[in-house]
């Protein structure tokens, strides 16, 4: 073989993309879920305690005002995800405030807890939440821009033709007592009003626009936000649009915000621009360009009710691998119609140099289920003695874990793990 080409060959090996860990699913006993789920599992350590936040609270004209979001504990995760419904309790939540007042509007899901590291006690959590308003909660207000203008081409929502479609946005709330009641630090990330995609362009019965389906980690000085972006990637003129363009700005995106603005945290996020983040957090973005479908392989606007995308990321740092983990669910259909996860890995621990944040893997199939719509999956901690020692969450893992979905179809709907997942490097 001439040496020149002996040379490129040897240039190409070494060049190539690294191998993506190995994994394989291990069927294990079932485990049901016996509280309300339809969100990511928020959950910490308070001292020799592990305690979950799932569920729903607030008003919402389409399903009625909740009280179903929870907190449970016990002496390991295991246990806990299979205490029985009366083991649930309600924490003490900030009120809904009158159309028009400053406060908390809509209905709120946890998603993911950042527990503050300068506490030693592990009282003083933040919740990233997920927050649902409509016209009839948050109208549109000419002063602050805030709000959305009620309209006759407003989409579709899930309850039928007539209900509204909702529109999403993420915020923070603090506690400093683990978790037992909870102060309301506000909104940190949203899309504006003319960022809604109306009829007869959005007819997919999801959102009309917004963000949400957050999950967050630390690294470094900074919480970092992966989150769904639904709303157009500019201004949406009816007489101009371009469903192309709104793929483009779809679906999975990322944010950070200082973990030193946590408590004063309203607009202080910043988005992803697609070399560093500086674009307000009530702008718009880049997505993570490894994370989105192309047309060709099925992809297209979330308004759409053919378009595909992914959604419902939720990431963990794996200390087994040395790297980041994310999960994440698959719309294919309108109503959020999907019954594949898949999953993606990023070995870059630390996300705050360069586009270290955006450097995915593609996602690979991980779980199907044919018949089902499977939304909102997540990794947990075992109950192993090492899982206790290392205090692990959803939010960091090892070797093995337990795979949990919330798996939907008519009279069986239920948030459950029938697989662990174990990882090779």
């Amino acid at each position: 073989m001439p040496l020149i080409i002996l040379l490129s060959w040897f240039a190409s090996f070494f060049v190539q993309e690294p191998q993506s860990p190995k994994f394989k699913l291990i069927p294990a006993p079932k485990v049901s879920f016996n509280s309300f789920v339809d969100c990511n599992m928020a959950e910490a350590w308070v001292g020799d305690t592990f305690r979950i936040f799932p569920g729903k609270y607030g008003e919402d004209p389409l399903w009625g005002y909740s009280k179903n979001l929870k907190y449970s504990d016990g002496p390991n995760a295991n246990q806990v995800f299979r205490n029985a419904a009366e083991k649930f309790h309600d924490p003490i939540m900030p009120l809904n405030v009158p159309v028009g007042q400053k406060g908390l509007h809509g209905a709120v899901w946890f998603e993911t807890v950042y527990q503050d590291a300068k506490d030693k006690s592990g009282l003083t959590l933040y919740a990233l939440y997920h927050n649902e308003n409509y016209p009839i909660t948050l109208p549109y207000d000419s002063t602050t821009k805030e709000g959305y203008t009620n309209s006759k081409l407003w989409p579709q929502g899930l309850t039928g033709p007539e209900s509204p479609a909702a529109v999403c946005r993420i915020g923070i709330m603090k506690s400093t007592d683990g978790g037992k009641s909870w102060d309301n630090r506000g909104i940190i990330l949203e899309d504006l009003d003319p960022r809604m995609i109306l009829k007869p362009h959005n007819t997919s019965n999801t959102f009309a626009g917004g963000v949400g389906d957050p999950s967050a980690i630390a690294s470094g000085d900074y919480l970092y936000v992966f989150y769904g972006e639904y709303g157009y990637p500019g201004v949406y003129d009816p007489k101009n649009y371009d469903a192309s363009k709104e793929a483009s700005g779809q679906c999975i995106s990322i944010a950070r915000i200082a973990l030193s603005d946590l408590d004063n945290p309203v607009g202080k996020a910043k988005r992803w621009d697609g070399k560093a983040f500086t674009i307000a957090h009530n702008s718009f973005g880049k997505p993570v360009a490894s994370l989105q479908i192309p047309k060709a392989e099925g992809g297209g606007a979330a308004s759409s009710p053919t378009g595909g995308f992914h959604w419902g990321p939720s990431v963990s740092w794996n200390t087994y691998l040395n790297c980041w983990v994310m999960m994440m669910g698959k719309v294919e259909g309108k109503s959020w119609e999907g019954d594949k996860i898949y999953i993606s890995f990023n070995k870059n621990k630390v996300l705050g140099i360069g586009n270290n944040s955006q450097q995915w893997t593609k996602p690979q199939l991980v779980f199907q289920k044919p018949g089902y719509i499977l939304w909102y999956p997540s990794l947990q901690p075992l109950d192993t003695e090492e899982d206790i020692k290392e205090r692990r969450t959803s939010l960091k893992l090892g070797k093995r874990a337990r795979f949990f979905v919330k798996r939907i179809k008519p009279g069986d709907d239920e948030y459950a793990s029938e697989h662990i997942i174990e990882f090779e490097k």
